[in-house]
């Protein structure tokens, strides 16, 4: 199986389609990462530039929040779902639904996402993250079940501080999880935070050990369903998932370091 490595837009915004590009592969990313907004500039550059340098494009469904009710949000969401299939991605990233809606209007959701990739062939995968659908172990277990075909981004912060633990006593939902995986989201957190500061720090060593278990179980699980190619991202946030000084809201370390040293350790560990 080959691993390709995904590169986060999330922290570059307002950098132009091509600056953006120049950096990911100058930094030996196999891929991309993308929300995007209403820029159909930006959007034709940038899938210019990964058709061109042969880049794996995910595109990220992210719809702002705001004040409506179910039918108006189902209503953004296919439209924005729908306009991404466009664009040709290797797959669909979606934050889906949300955590106070019911199993029934949150699955009207995923069978919209059903018919999107019926009718396309674009793969949409639903991102465990809290405030989603997805957002505790346990709730996505009846998801699971109800919709044995359902595709996961694999993030594993949002559950550890929703429960505020490390999971121990949910490991029966981790491994239902697991088989539904296709995509991991590469960001150590906490039972506090879904990030931590630097995963390298001796501090953090229990944080950072506990993911790498979980992020090896689901690539050995896609390994043996004969899985080709399996896409990771690093995938650590710009403010306000990372810390910052106070005062001067300095960042405590580099966004993009920090994410390319997650890359370059997984790439060792892994291949």
């Amino acid at each position: 199986m080959q691993i390709k490595y995904i590169c986060p837009f999330w922290g570059k915004e307002g950098a132009s389609a091509e600056s953006f590009i120049r950096q990911v592969i100058d930094a030996g990313y196999d891929g991309v990462e993308v929300n995007i907004a209403d820029d159909k500039t930006f959007a034709n550059d940038l899938v210019r530039l990964v058709d061109q340098n042969k880049l794996y494009f995910v595109a990220q469904q992210y719809l702002n929040p705001q004040l409506e009710d179910f039918d108006q949000y189902r209503a953004r969401y296919v439209l924005k779902l729908e306009g991404l299939t466009e664009l040709n991605p290797s797959f669909i990233n979606s934050h889906t639904g949300r955590d106070f809606w019911s199993v029934d209007k949150n699955g009207q959701l995923i069978e919209d996402a059903f018919l999107i990739t019926q009718k396309t062939g674009i793969p949409i995968y639903h991102e465990i993250h809290r405030g989603r659908f997805t957002f505790h172990s346990t709730a996505l277990i009846s998801y699971l079940e109800k919709y044995p075909e359902l595709k996961l981004t694999a993030d594993f912060s949002h559950w550890c501080t929703v429960s505020e633990s490390f999971l121990e006593d949910q490991e029966f939902a981790l491994k239902r999880a697991f088989a539904h995986s296709g995509y991991i989201h590469a960001r150590v957190g906490h039972t506090q935070s879904p990030q931590v500061n630097d995963p390298f720090a001796p501090e953090w060593a229990e944080a950072l050990n506990r993911f790498v278990a979980w992020w090896k179980e689901i690539i050995q699980t896609n390994s043996e369903a004969n899985v080709e190619v399996f896409p990771i991202c690093p995938e650590f946030g710009p403010f306000p998932y990372m810390p910052t000084f106070p005062y001067t809201k300095e960042p405590i370390i580099n966004q993009w370091t920090v994410n390319l040293k997650m890359k370059d350790y997984l790439s060792s560990l892994f291949n």
